[in-house]
């Protein structure tokens, strides 16, 4: 292993590979072709002789050893994205906040807010599944549980409900977002014997909500926001969770990631609660 030559690009282009699932979502964030990507990757477990991916119709997924080398690779991300940066200085500091579809969108609207004064880029990275703090996959990330993992701290921010809401009470059609959140299988044990519209995304729920086509579960922040919807029950009980903001404890002491939380913190206190 000593004489093996990386080559860094080599390994990001891995780290997109393994993170999006596949080589169709890693072209957007690398510029990469997917038959180019899908060589190197090839060419990359052929050169340490470790096999990372299965190779699936629905996309790549991590073997053992496949995350053994993200594991060690996302901590050299965090080594070298600084000395990246430095080298490109006239690029603000990136701050990857991680959170859930409607988290995301409710943050993006208050974009001006979250910056401030200070010079940095905001990386939404909307995301279901929790994405690896420790391994600086994000630096700041709003989750629905709180962590457990050595080395992270953590913020109670608030108490999130949900509810169905629809444009009125006559809509039969329910929009049944295929995932594995608490919502989704909320929907899957509750409504299977009533007409529905599956969707991969949960936005298009309250694209269809709003259309006055289904029904839709949505977090009361998101659907008491819209004119065009009412609440149609009560507060759904099993999908209420307190909401938390984590960081790796070695950032809280940065003081444009300490600035991020704490308007973070102020923004979601303000709109949720």
């Amino acid at each position: 292993m000593d004489e093996i030559k990386f080559d860094w690009d080599d390994l990001r282009l891995f780290l997109a590979v393994a993170r999006e699932g596949g080589l169709a979502g890693a072209v957007n964030l690398t510029g990469k072709s997917a038959p180019t990507l899908g060589r190197r990757m090839l060419a990359l477990e052929r050169r340490l002789n470790m096999e990372l991916f299965e190779r699936m119709p629905q996309g790549y997924s991590l073997t053992e050893q496949g995350h053994a080398l993200l594991s060690r690779v996302a901590e050299l991300e965090y080594r070298v994205l600084p000395i990246e940066a430095a080298a490109k200085s006239a690029k603000a500091p990136v701050i990857k906040i991680s959170a859930g579809t409607w988290v995301t969108h409710l943050l993006c609207g208050q974009v001006d807010h979250l910056i401030g004064g200070d010079e940095v880029t905001l990386r939404f990275i909307s995301a279901d599944h929790v994405l690896n703090i420790a391994h600086r996959e994000a630096i700041i990330g709003v989750r629905n549980q709180r962590p457990e993992q050595a080395g992270l701290v953590c913020r109670r921010i608030t108490r999130v409900r949900f509810a169905v809401y629809a444009a009125n009470k006559d809509v039969k059609n329910w929009a049944r977002v295929i995932g594995t959140t608490p919502s989704a299988q909320w929907l899957i044990e509750n409504i299977a014997d009533k007409p529905s519209i599956e969707l991969t995304n949960a936005r298009n729920a309250l694209d269809l909500a709003l259309a006055g086509m289904a029904r839709a579960v949505l977090p009361t922040f998101i659907g008491d926001g819209q004119d065009r919807l009412m609440q149609v029950s009560p507060t759904i009980k099993e999908l209420e969770h307190d909401q938390w903001l984590v960081l790796h404890q070695e950032d809280r002491f940065l003081p444009q990631v300490r600035r991020t939380i704490d308007r973070i913190y102020s923004v979601l206190r303000q709109k949720i609660s």
